[in-house]
């Protein structure tokens, strides 16, 4: 199978390459259209800021290749958010696939940290990214922004408010936590990811 990582300069692209050699796929990490556009499955992962993100896709014409792909695509973390329409980080427009905007966590109380890091339980699953699960696994999160339960939520977590832990949309999927340090959890979403 061949399953593309799409570089853009954000950070743990690497722990996402080294979860999938431990499923036996060898990706390519690549930021050139073609070898993206041909792959079998396209992964989206990474951690950074969402408008220089955005401005590097643009340079190099991927945010039109990113929403013009048949094949099915994980957006994971930032990638989930630069999916979206709008983010507050950077005040930014993103690519659009979900129409829906990305929002700061706001803290109510003394004891809500941003950003929000650590474990907790997906609820509401559907969508065949979670085939086999019931709900109340946990996965690893770490973000400060977050997109609201929306009519794309195919999973959700709590903190501070309801959000949307996973996002589906034909064959765009999107992750907010990190499967790839989500330990078996985690590891059961990306074959389910690479299964579709």
């Amino acid at each position: 199978m061949n399953v593309a990582v799409i570089d853009y300069n954000a950070g743990n692209i690497y722990s996402v390459i080294h979860a999938l050699e431990r499923l036996g796929i060898n990706p390519t990490l690549t930021n050139v259209p073609e070898q993206i556009i041909s792959s079998d499955k396209v992964i989206f992962p990474g951690q950074g800021e969402a408008s220089s993100a955005m401005a590097y896709l643009r340079e190099r014409n991927l945010d039109r290749v990113i929403k013009e792909l048949k094949q099915p695509i994980l957006g994971i973390c930032i990638g989930q958010q630069l999916m979206c329409a709008h983010s507050e980080e950077g005040n930014v427009d993103c690519l659009g696939i979900f129409d829906v905007p990305v929002l700061r966590f706001q803290p109510q109380r003394h004891e809500d940290k941003v950003p929000h890091m650590g474990w907790n339980a997906l609820e509401d699953v559907k969508s065949s990214l979670f085939q086999n699960f019931d709900g109340g696994e946990y996965v690893y999160f770490v973000h400060s922004y977050y997109v609201p339960v929306c009519d794309w939520t195919v999973a959700q977590t709590e903190y501070i408010v309801p959000f949307s832990a996973a996002l589906h949309r034909d064959n765009f999927y999107s992750t907010q936590f990190h499967p790839e340090k989500s330990g078996s959890v985690g590891e059961q979403i990306l074959k389910n990811f690479l299964a579709l």
